[in-house]
């Protein structure tokens, strides 16, 4: 099977290593020269445990490749995967699929044979109408599929969810297409892995239904936090009490700041705005949103009032920068608000995160980045931990307390039991749980 991967993206690059690890020859292709010359060189422009060695055995291999050549990667291929970005249209917040419709004005001029065209990146319910009608308007004569076929990877463990997914969705009504895609994916039925057929649209609307049922699950454990705060019980033990239904179950049930990352933001949105489109608006996933673009600011007053109502020429350390552990990804992480609130209010900001510290220096600016979390530490007022890093969860807690000019710590992930932290005299505060209650 000859696949040709366009967009040299996380989802891109993800797919078309795994891909070529299945055996597949696949042809990832981009027009940011930039970033296929550091490809062709071995750097990846991208932390995700695993995926570096992925590439580089399957490129020695010969399997894995990558080009500039778009228009004969899309002629070469069995089956071509549309995996550009599909971001917020500022303004609006509407899916921007220019990209998209770019790749399918690319793919009507250079098809050869026929070809299954795949849309992986994550697009509103009727992209896949348009990307076909684009493309017969372009080449009436050609012999083609148009699948959609999200992709459900998480960040930190994509490598994981693609060689072991819960689910495989295939969104076609073409008996030609489904069998390409039943050969593309054979490699996964030993693994038991389920693929369900659905028509295009259904799988389209699939995707942003099952971003916006997770981003609903952390709001509403975010808010019973705030609850447990409020009447003294333990959010930790309320998110095991119903997780052990398994009509809930315990995924996606921490309570924290808030979500952030490059799907869920952009894709609650771009569902309420279809929604909005058609007439049939989503109003809990309306109420999601607005609720976690207001938990950001509200835990860095959080932070504010740990450090007795006023941060002004106060250092304040913070762990952990990108949306969540094992990557270095900043797109709309918590700690953005968190320090930019910070900061309005005068804190002077030391952080460290094990892989996010340069892509924050991009969005972020008068920061002391810190080597590790001791020197972050050092002469800081408070200690906030704002990413549940794993270097994080066993900190050497009495050696932080003599780092910092006031033991105060501030553990928006509830790594630490409030009653050990009071014990070792830490001024500490969490996220919905009582110091009376072990956590």
């Amino acid at each position: 099977m000859k696949i040709s991967v366009l967009g040299c993206g996380y989802v891109g690059l993800v797919s078309g290593a795994c891909f070529a690890d299945f055996g597949d020859t696949v042809v990832c292709a981009d027009l940011d020269e930039t970033k296929i010359e550091a490809l062709n060189r071995g750097e990846i422009p991208i932390f995700e445990p695993g995926l570096e060695q992925i590439v580089e055995s399957n490129v020695q291999s010969g399997r894995l490749s990558f080009t500039t050549q778009v228009e004969q990667a899309i002629a070469d291929a069995d089956v071509i995967f549309i995996a550009v970005g599909t971001p917020a249209r500022r303004g609006d917040g509407h899916a921007d699929l220019s990209y998209v419709y770019a790749v399918a004005r690319t793919i009507s001029t250079s098809l050869d044979g026929y070809t299954v065209i795949v849309t992986k990146s994550t697009v509103p319910v009727g992209t896949g109408d348009e990307v076909e009608r684009i493309i017969r308007e372009g080449n009436s004569q050609a012999d083609f599929s148009v699948v959609s076929n999200p992709e459900f990877l998480r960040e930190g463990a994509a490598i994981e969810d693609f060689k072991r997914p819960d689910r495989i969705i295939v969104g076609t009504d073409d008996p030609r297409a489904r069998d390409v895609m039943n050969e593309v994916y054979r490699p996964l039925f030993l693994n038991h892995s389920p693929i369900l057929f659905v028509s295009r649209r259904t799988a389209e609307l699939t995707k942003y239904a099952s971003n916006g049922f997770l981003a609903m699950k952390i709001t509403f454990i975010n808010e019973l936090a705030d609850l447990c705060d409020a009447v003294g019980a333990n959010v930790q033990d309320v998110a095991r009490g119903i997780g052990l239904d398994n009509r809930i179950g315990p995924k996606f049930l921490n309570a924290g700041p808030g979500f952030g990352g490059s799907c869920f933001p952009k894709d609650t949105i771009a569902l309420v705005k279809t929604a909005q489109d058609h007439d049939s608006p989503v109003r809990l996933v309306e109420t999601t949103v607005d609720i976690n673009n207001r938990r950001k600011p509200a835990m860095a007053e959080k932070i504010i009032a740990a450090c007795g109502g006023n941060v002004r020429d106060r250092v304040i350390a913070i762990l952990g920068l990108t949306f969540k552990p094992n990557t270095d990804d900043m797109r709309e992480a918590p700690s953005i608000a968190i320090i930019r609130s910070l900061q309005n209010g005068g804190a002077k900001i030391r952080a460290f995160d094990p892989q996010g510290m340069k892509s924050a220096a991009e969005m972020l600016d008068d920061i002391h980045y810190a080597e590790d979390a001791y020197d972050a530490a050092v002469g800081a007022d408070a200690i906030v931990i704002v990413t549940e890093w794993e270097a994080f969860r066993a900190l050497d807690l009495e050696r932080i307390k003599e780092l910092l000019k006031s033991p105060v710590m501030i553990d928006l992930r509830n790594i630490y039991r409030p009653a050990e932290m009071k014990q070792l005299g830490f001024d500490y505060w969490s996220i919905g749980r009582t110091e009376s209650e072990p956590g």
